[in-house]
């Protein structure tokens, strides 16, 4: 596992971009598992300057993203603040703004009307795309990965979860509060990629920043491997492991 520690946030998303960029360039068809939240936004915005500035080139690209509510999706008819949906965010933060292919893009079908038989239909597309070459990860206050909450099985698959009180507290700060919507009008199960499905790509690259997340990243990172972080996983992943933290999200590391 490397772990890489930069100055701040913006020298972080930098550098997770430039690690991106370069599987990219290695390989022009690659296949990206992609995450949502804040932690991403900056590395979604060097991507765009990388695309605009020196050309880089997302035609060939194929994309999977981790998780999505379950009960909302992507309905362009509607404001963006009238509508959560990852598959929005990932529109509005980064796709609309490079030359991805729209049937590229796959990302969880909140509004599925038959979930386990969509969860299958995921993992089975992600397998016929060869597997995810590079998936992007966050980490949750609580450790999850994707939307994969404490006690989630590390061979666990894609699948429809509820989420625990902690995640629903943090992701209404981090969205739901300033659309003005209530907290018990939020979703409160998602559809998620397994840590098992995680644990398939050939490269996990690990992003987080701020003081709040020093604690559960020492935990990840340095603590006994246990479904009660989730995050731990990595540390059994056979793969490359890189974890990209700025100087606050790394000060609880030994």
């Amino acid at each position: 596992m490397d772990i890489i520690i930069k100055e701040n946030y913006d020298e972080m998303s930098k550098c997770a971009a430039d690690i991106i960029a370069n599987c990219i360039k290695s390989k022009p068809s690659c296949v990206l598992g992609l995450a949502t939240g804040s932690t991403p936004l900056g590395t979604y915005r060097e991507l765009i300057k990388i695309h605009r500035e020196e050309g880089l080139d997302f035609s060939q690209v194929r994309t999977f993203n981790l998780d999505e509510y379950l009960g909302i999706g992507m309905d362009l008819s509607k404001p963006y603040e009238e509508d959560q949906s990852y598959a929005r965010f990932m529109y509005e933060e980064f796709f609309k703004y490079i030359n991805i292919k729209k049937e590229n893009i796959y990302i969880p079908d909140g509004l599925t009307k038959e979930p386990e038989k969509f969860c299958q239909w995921y993992e089975d597309m992600i397998k016929k795309a060869g597997g995810i070459d590079l998936q992007l990860l966050g980490i949750g206050g609580d450790g999850h990965i994707g939307f994969n909450e404490p006690g989630s099985s590390f061979s666990s698959r894609t699948r429809v979860i509820p989420l625990t009180e902690q995640t629903l507290n943090d992701n209404y700060e981090s969205f739901y509060r300033k659309a003005k919507i209530k907290k018990e009008d939020m979703p409160h199960f998602a559809i998620t990629m397994g840590i098992g499905t995680i644990l398939e790509a050939k490269q996990l690259l690990m992003i987080a920043s701020g003081k709040k997340k020093a604690k559960v990243i020492a935990r990840a990172l340095q603590g006994p491997v246990t479904t009660e972080v989730p995050a731990s996983a990595l540390q059994i992943f056979n793969g490359k492991v890189t974890v990209v933290l700025d100087r606050e999200a790394a000060s609880e590391l030994s």
